[in-house]
């Protein structure tokens, strides 16, 4: 079976589905790799790289999914209009696509995918559960988020993070808050403490409210509700009451943060708002907004997706898009790794192909479509109602 690995075209992803050396592990599994040309350089890894890990080269995305039987991706695959390549058209049927496919950012793909029979597997509705740890891409690549985003803030901030007792004065520490407490925002914790900043931390679940705590930080917030997460551990819609009690809270210990990471994301919805356009300008000039989740809005009313943009009052916020992506070469190497353990962990020795059986927790949770049909239970077409 040939396994092929693209060139990834969409803006802003720097990174790639496969490294050197899980292209090694994959020919283990009796695969032939194939990786575009150009598809790890961003990355930092070469043609040759890949070559001497025993993968052979294509020229462009046509030689390199013809007679593919499975395909890695980070982003979704290009379709018709998207780009100067459709490569969803050059996929042959039956092929097996896995990827961070963003199924809750465009339903209409899901058909498209279905209508063109390519079994798709979506890594970012992964089943929270153990057996799944070390498949999950959305963990691994939200640490190396929480950790680029505070090393971005201590760059635009302009000053020092630690305390610095000095013959010519002290400086203070810097004091940062995280709102969010998931895998990025422990992540911002621990990174922000390690440079020495005075850190703070707000999150509506009740668990994280002691992880908050373990890693030294302080907790700000309205008390947390035990029900307010998920089975899979995401945060829960509150109730307006707990909403309007939490955003007083955080507003009045906001304006006297120096800076402001912000992490929380809600599966399938829009960010939630966290901090408000009268919020930012109560805060100083100078005071620093990172938000991790502009991508999905911004949990920032002021965040403009995609820029850097400085307030009236001279706050700066930092709205990037794709913030694993600001680090290629780390987030590719744990992204490449999930996949690798997700295809060998339902990979049969002797066929030397995966079996992906339909009632497996980790398959449902993540397989879209399968045999030309919309399987995913959250969108697949619901039955008519009998009148």
């Amino acid at each position: 079976m040939r396994l092929a690995v693209l060139k990834e075209r969409r803006p802003d992803e720097a990174r790639v589905a496969a490294t050197p050396e899980t292209v090694k592990k994959f020919l283990g599994l009796g695969l032939s790799v194939a990786i575009e040309t150009g598809a790890g350089a961003t990355s930092g890894i070469l043609d040759s790289d890949y070559a001497a890990a025993g993968a052979s080269i294509a020229p462009d995305a046509a030689s390199l999914l013809a007679g593919a039987g499975i395909v890695l991706k980070v982003a979704p695959p290009l379709g018709t209009g998207e780009g100067a390549v459709d490569e969803l058209a050059l996929m042959p049927r039956g092929v097996l696509l896995i990827g961070a496919l963003n199924a809750w950012g465009d339903p209409h793909r899901i058909e498209t995918y279905a209508s063109l029979g390519i079994d798709a597997a979506a890594m970012e509705l992964l089943p929270r559960i153990t057996r799944a740890q070390s498949m999950d891409v959305l963990s691994s690549q939200a640490n190396l988020a929480g950790y680029r985003a505070v090393i971005e803030s201590a760059v635009a901030y302009g000053r020092a993070f630690p305390m610095l007792m000095t013959a010519a004065g002290t400086v203070s520490a810097a004091k940062l808050f995280v709102l969010g407490a998931g895998v990025a925002g422990l992540q911002a914790i621990a990174t922000a403490r390690r440079l020495g900043a005075v850190v703070s931390a707000t999150d509506v679940r009740a668990a994280a409210k002691e992880e908050i705590k373990s890693l030294g930080a302080n907790f700000v917030g309205a008390e947390p509700e035990a029900d307010a997460q998920t089975a899979g551990g995401y945060a829960k819609a509150m109730t307006p009451e707990f909403l309007a009690k939490q955003a007083e809270i955080v507003g009045a210990h906001l304006a006297k943060q120096d800076i402001a990471i912000t992490t929380a994301l809600t599966q399938g919805r829009a960010a939630p708002r966290l901090i408000t356009a009268k919020m930012v300008e109560a805060m100083r000039p100078g005071s620093i907004i990172v938000d991790i989740a502009a991508e999905a809005g911004g949990n920032c009313e002021l965040t403009r997706p995609g820029e850097e943009f400085v307030t009236a009052n001279g706050v700066k916020i930092l709205g990037w898009r794709n913030w694993p992506a600001r680090l290629p070469a780390a987030s590719s190497a744990l992204y490449a790794k999930n996949l690798f353990t997700f295809l060998s962990s339902f990979w049969d020795k002797e066929a030397k192909a995966p079996v992906l059986k339909p009632d497996d927790e980790i398959i449902k949770g993540v397989m879209l479509t399968r045999a030309g049909l919309v399987v995913h239970p959250q969108f697949a077409p619901k039955p008519a109602q009998a009148a």
